[in-house]
């Protein structure tokens, strides 16, 4: 069967990718190295082979042409003509169909099969003999934009929450849904399910502003780890950076994407995605060839000097892409602009971005990248949040990116582990968190939001294996618990894993409360990842990216009294915040601001480095009121004689030791000397509305 009887025409280079119109279909591909590409047409579900053309024209280093009255529901996929020199960098192997790097969609599934390798697995010589196997049946085909038919009802215009407000929630599509019991079991898993009312009426009762998405582009499972009956469940391995991930849609993931964001911006709230420019799904020299590697692999990737048959591995995973190319600038910038411009999304935080800057002579924040990012009028405040390392020389960069990034900030998460776990010494890191990482941040001129505070994230243990654990428990991974980090500063209480000691379980629970706390009256912006709000557990696997099941998804029915209790109280935290302007702050502070000792006097420079201190007063004024937020991470109580103020009582509006939030029981006359107990948050209110002591 043939798709027109007059072939194919030259086209058009400018868009790269696939569109269609009524007169016709366009299709382009970048290869700067290749010496033939041919288009492969399928069927609307991808299955059968209609057509091949090889594009006539080529401009630069762009591939096109044009298909003349290209029936609707047509698929693609590429074969790429070319030298087979691995040591020289190509690995063209046309027996290899590949999906399109710039597909806007994709139907089929990917289905793991040997012949997605590009050598022979089984020769001696490995990667250096091409396998001539044709992929084809287990590949996802890409699918042209339509030109010709309506875009859909325009996208919710985004809430645009200011930096300073912002508290980002960190969520996985299907963990957060797959067990929900007020979904019905088509959704769960989906976004469709993401996006129902039910769950963003508990995002909304929690008080969050900002969903942070773990990967949602379309992504595979590593073949090691499929063989083991294990999945790439966090979704770090991305084969697409345009589409959404097929297993998360039902019938139409773009849609049912644009759907959620829709959803979620008319309830006020952002969605920010985690993203991976940084490798691909395939891996080093012998992994699969599915796209990039087969299409002009020194262009997507960095590749070692002295012998271009290996790539260098400054993500860990395999490969690197080789960001500094105009190719790949451009791609990851068309990516960015897409899901701003057609899916709606507020922001990105970028995976391992230290590689986003890396130059010939280490990191640089005037990057390319960086530089484009900036000066994008598609890309102008949209949230961008780096992870500011990677595994590279060099790869720790905290504090160094460009303004307007913000960037995780793992100094603080461990300074406030090791604070309330009782490490000595840890006042001065605990005073510099609380005001926002100044020390990291300041001199640049960036402002306190730079800093994405927090406890516990998908990466590490939860918030309650923190409390519960001392050490990791990965087995189930495979690696013999050799993976994931061996220093976790956590503390079990004298009992490894789950207790049944009330005493144990009260001074776990305090524990969260104390962290949760103290992350919500810092400078900078908070998050927390999904379930430490109640307490979710993985049985202290601290490094779960490969179990795609119940230790991953959240079991909604079996939260416990203790953990609605929890979650009561994160909600008020969050409600504080919002209540006080000091909590919000939008400049670093230098004035209005006090850390005091037990005395109620201030600190001084000898009290600060007492290494077995564990108590810590810190004292915000604005717009005529007075936060005073008490820190004792001591196991026993103390006593703190207020400041004394002439604007009124000082009212107590949060105590952790209660895990509650105070009413009208807790009036204090300033001067006044009250307990602050031990392993405990207090926080005290002064204002001219504050009432009399009772």
């Amino acid at each position: 069967m043939r798709i027109s009887g007059k072939g194919i025409e030259a086209g058009d280079p400018d868009f790269q990718g696939a569109r269609r119109d009524r007169e016709g279909g366009w299709f382009s591909l970048y290869s700067a190295h290749a010496e033939a590409v041919e288009l492969c047409l399928f069927d609307t579900h991808g299955q059968h082979l209609i057509e091949s053309l090889f594009l006539p024209e080529q401009t630069g280093d762009i591939w096109h042409g044009f298909v003349p009255r290209l029936p609707a529901g047509i698929s693609y996929g590429y074969r790429v003509h070319g030298p087979w020199e691995p040591h020289a960098g190509h690995r063209f192997n046309p027996a290899k169909l590949l999906l399109d790097p710039f597909a806007r969609g994709m139907v089929g599934e990917f289905r793991w099969d040997e012949s997605h390798f590009g050598y022979e697995r089984d020769h001696p010589e490995r990667d250096l003999i091409p396998d001539r196997r044709d992929n084809a049946a287990f590949m996802p085909k890409g699918t042209p934009i339509n030109l010709a038919a309506p875009h859909g009802a325009p996208i919710a215009p985004s809430p645009r929450i200011p930096w300073s407000q912002t508290i980002i929630y960190e969520c996985h599509v299907k963990g957060f849904t797959r067990l929900h019991p007020a979904l019905p079991e088509s959704l769960r898993g989906s976004f469709a399910g993401l996006a129902r009312r039910e769950i963003i009426d508990y995002l909304k009762s929690l008080g969050v502003t900002t969903v942070e998405l773990m990967p949602v582009h379309a992504f595979i499972s590593e073949y090691d780890i499929a063989q083991k009956g294990l999945a790439n469940y966090w979704g770090y391995n991305s084969l697409n950076f345009f589409c959404p991930h097929p297993a998360y849609g039902r019938r139409d993931a773009t849609a049912e994407f644009r759907a959620m964001v829709d959803a979620f911006h008319e309830a006020g709230l952002e969605v920010i995605l985690d993203v991976v420019f940084n490798h691909t799904c395939e891996g080093d020299q012998l992994g699969p060839t599915l796209s990039y590697r087969g299409i002009d692999n020194r262009s997507y990737y960095q590749l070692l000097p002295g012998d271009q048959r290996f790539y260098i591995n400054d993500s860990g995973c395999g490969n690197s892409i080789h960001i500094a190319h105009p190719q790949v600038l451009r791609l990851i910038m068309e990516s960015l602009r897409h899901w701003v411009r057609e899916m709606g999304v507020d922001g990105f935080r970028f995976d391992l971005a230290a590689m986003l800057g890396r130059r010939e002579r280490g990191f640089d924040p005037g990057a390319p990248l960086f530089q484009a990012l900036a000066g994008d009028p598609v890309l102008a405040g949209v949230k961008l949040i780096a992870e500011p390392w990677d595994l590279g020389p060099g790869g720790y960069q905290l504090g160094a990116f460009p303004s307007p990034w913000a960037e995780w900030n793992d100094r603080y998460r461990d300074t406030m582990r090791r604070f309330w776990r009782g490490d000595p010494g840890q006042l001065p890191e605990l005073g510099r968190k609380l005001h926002g990482s100044g020390d990291l941040f300041e001199a640049g001129g960036r402002k306190p939001w730079a800093s994405i505070n927090h406890i516990a994230c998908h990466d590490g243990f939860t918030l309650r294996d923190l409390v519960s654990y001392g050490q990791r428990h990965n087995e189930a991974n495979g690696e013999n618990n050799q993976d994931g980090h061996k220093g976790n500063f956590s503390d079990h209480f004298g009992v490894e894993g789950p207790s049944a000691d009330p005493v144990v379980d009260n001074k776990r629970w305090r524990r969260q409360a104390n962290l949760l706390a103290t992350l919500v009256l810092s400078q900078g912006v908070p998050m927390i990842t999904a379930g430490d709000e109640f307490g979710r557990s993985q049985r202290g696997n601290n490094n779960a990216w490969c179990q795609d099941n119940e230790l991953n998804w959240i079991g909604w029915d079996s939260i416990t009294p203790a953990g609605r209790e929890l979650r009561e109280f994160v909600a008020g935290l969050f409600a504080l915040r919002r209540r006080f302007p000091a909590l919000q702050a939008r400049k670093y502070r230098h004035g209005g601001i006090a850390w005091l000792a037990e005395d109620g006097s201030p600190m001084g420079d000898a009290r600060w480095h007492e290494p077995n201190r564990r108590l810590l007063g810190y004292l915000l004024r604005e717009a005529g009121a007075s936060l005073l937020a008490i820190f004792n991470a001591s196991d026993e109580d103390a006593e703190f004689r207020l400041p004394e103020t002439s604007e009124g009582a000082w009212e107590l509006v949060l105590d952790t030791t209660a895990l509650n939030m105070p009413n009208d029981n807790g009036i204090f006359a300033p001067g006044r000397t009250i307990t602050a107990a031990g392993q405990s948050v207090r926080l005290l209110l002064n204002s001219p509305a504050s009432g009399e002591e009772t």
